[in-house]
């Protein structure tokens, strides 16, 4: 008994060890697909341009970041711009949209999301020295074709799932959960159109929104990617209010020369007492 459960015990830390295997073979496999690691972090700074549609209207995108975790978004609508960045401590936006003209600091569940998109290389690059933790869950199947998927548990307890092509190793479609005060927020990304910038392939084409309502998610297609661009880190920084007005104060009008003020009026008689 003890022999045949030995025998059990390894079988099963081999299969985990394999798993394991094969989960850094696909992780490697996607970094080398993109470029390799090392035309990877030779890019320092991004300036992405491009167009949102979302159930109707549009509005122009930008995109500024720069690594390890600066992170600068535009999404600007008829010369009105709603800004959210991140400039490696404080997350903050400018919401005119909601008639909110000034700076302020993003709520702790806005932020959490930001601090994910503003890791510049992404959760696969070093992801043991970010303490995220990737694992090979098998096949899964995408409008019909086979994918391999990775789950990624991030060190905050949020997973993404990776559905890698086969054939490019590039991912096709990333699926988000977020735990969020007991919720579970959950969202899908489809990319495409994949186009080399400084020997790394970026996606121009993405689908991106909640996993339950599939009609409502927004379409991104991006017009132009720059690398190494100069991006300085005063743009990530939160820019102080503008200061409030002062209250006017209206001075005394001058006493004129020559004119005596008037004497001050006697006091009224007080009826006599009884």
């Amino acid at each position: 008994m003890r022999h045949m459960l030995g025998i059990v015990l390894g079988i099963l830390c081999c299969a985990a060890l394999a798993s394991a295997q094969t989960a850094e073979e696909l992780v490697a496999k996607n970094l080398q697909a993109k470029g390799g690691v090392e035309k990877i972090k030779a890019i320092k700074t991004l300036r992405i341009r491009g167009k949102l549609q979302q159930d109707g209207f549009r509005a122009e995108m930008s995109q500024d970041a720069k690594a390890p975790d600066l992170l600068r978004q535009n999404f600007t609508i008829q010369g009105m711009s709603q800004i959210v960045a991140y400039d490696g401590a404080t997350g903050w936006q400018i919401s005119p949209f909601q008639g909110r003209k000034d700076p302020e600091l993003l709520g702790e569940d806005q932020l959490r999301g930001v601090l994910e998109d503003a890791d510049f290389y992404g959760p696969l690059v070093d992801y043991r020295q970010k303490g995220n933790k990737v694992e090979y869950i098998g096949h899964g199947e995408l409008d019909g074709d086979d994918v391999y998927r990775l789950k990624v548990t991030l060190k905050n307890g949020d997973i993404i799932y990776y559905d890698l092509d086969p054939d490019t190793s590039l991912e096709i479609r990333t699926e988000k959960q977020m735990f969020i005060r007991g919720a579970v927020h959950e969202s899908v990304t489809e990319l495409g159109s994949y186009k080399l910038v400084n020997g790394v392939y970026f996606p121009f084409s993405m689908v991106s929104g909640s996993k339950n309502n599939p009609s409502g998610r927004a379409k991104i297609s991006i017009d132009s990617i720059e690398a190494n661009v100069s991006l300085p880190d005063a743009e990530f920084h939160m820019p102080a209010a503008p200061p409030l007005a002062s209250p006017q104060v209206h001075p005394e009008p001058p006493a004129q020369q020559g004119v005596k003020p008037p004497a001050p009026e006697p006091p009224s008689p007080k009826p006599p007492q009884p």
